[in-house]
């Protein structure tokens, strides 16, 4: 696979990437978003030969059998398997219809989580310099996903984002440009959909894989308290006693009994980033309210959720889960640069 070769004509590019635990999304300056699958790769385990990436890898997560390594490279937001990650962000850019482009003369920006380490930024840039790009610079995904949810992030009124993705919950005031305070814990959608299959084993005594738990989430999960009609939907998997396929039926109230936990912590983390934000921006955020981002912002009751733990205006976002990769177009024109304000 010569890549490189291939790529020979578009100089100077940008490339805005959303490197999300749950989905990738890739920004081509000029093209707009040519990948927006799940950051799935599927490898065959003796040569690590790339499979299948994206949707069609994501079919086979639990159905794999000894010669397929099925790989999400990220972990959390962090990338924990760089080689499987290259490939990945590698046959990502090639799906770019009728887009050619060099890598070696191109500017590459990275989203990721507020409070990674900077062990985990270099690997990021690493990572980009592994595929031949030679100007790297990484922005949290909370900037990029205010600015692509519309938020004018350059004026001197703050504004208050939480981003629910895959791997982490990332929560920022913005004000002139930049991110005034900020914390991430790593509870998101993966970390309910881990939840939601240990409910199902201890109070069923069903063993279900991870799509199964994510698909009975997006079908019913819900943070109203309260519910007009018990919504039902069913849970194929294993008994963990006889060992034996068998089908249960979940009520809509039992998921929302296994996210109120995890919801909670997020809350409490919202409120100690108001409590640390300067007194002027808490005055914005009451006249502008909240933006809500992420694919875990679609769970039904999310919004009215946060606005009775934190008695202030939430909104979810337009776009919210292509809002970070948006965002990047922005930030690739003044490369992040806070004291300028982009202009079309």
């Amino acid at each position: 696979m010569n890549f490189k070769r291939r790529l020979k004509s578009k100089k100077n590019c940008k490339i805005g990437i959303d490197l999300g635990t749950a989905n990738l999304l890739v920004y081509v300056d000029g093209e707009g978003i040519i990948f927006n699958e799940p950051s799935v790769i599927a490898m065959e385990y003796e040569t690590g030969d790339v499979i299948a990436v994206g949707h069609s890898a994501a079919q086979m997560v639990g159905r794999n059998h000894h010669g397929i390594r099925v790989v999400s490279p990220l972990n959390q937001g962090v990338i924990s398997d760089m080689d499987a990650a290259k490939k990945l962000l590698m046959l990502a850019i090639r799906k770019a219809e009728n887009t050619d482009i060099d890598l070696t003369t191109a500017t590459c920006l990275i989203c990721c989580p507020s409070e990674v380490t900077q062990i985990e930024r270099d690997a990021m840039i690493d990572l980009a310099h592994n595929l031949g790009i030679p100007d790297v610079f990484i922005e949290e995904e909370v900037k990029a996903g205010g600015i692509g949810a519309g938020i004018d992030i350059y004026g001197s009124v703050g504004s208050m984002v939480i981003d629910l993705g895959g791997g982490s919950a990332d929560i920022g005031v913005l004000s002139l440009g930049d991110i005034v305070v900020s914390e991430s814990i790593r509870i998101a959608g993966n970390y309910f959909d881990k939840e939601i299959i240990d409910y199902l084993q201890y109070n069923h005594g069903l063993l279900i894989g991870k799509k199964t738990a994510q698909r009975i989430k997006e079908e019913i999960g819900t943070l109203r308290e309260d519910l007009e009609e018990e919504v039902t939907t069913h849970a194929n998997g294993r008994d963990i006693v006889t060992g034996l396929p068998r089908q249960i039926v979940v009520r809509q109230s039992e998921i929302r009994d296994v996210l109120l936990p995890a919801f909670e912590t997020i809350a409490n983390t919202v409120l100690k980033v108001l409590q640390n934000t300067p007194a002027e921006l808490s005055s914005d955020i009451i006249e502008r309210g909240i933006i809500l981002n992420g694919g875990c912002s679609l769970i039904d009751g999310v919004d009215a959720y946060f606005e009775n733990k934190i008695g202030l205006k939430v909104n979810r976002a337009p776009n919210p889960l292509t809002s970070i990769v948006e965002g990047t177009k922005v930030l690739l024109k003044n490369r992040g640069n806070y004291y300028v304000k982009p202009v079309d």
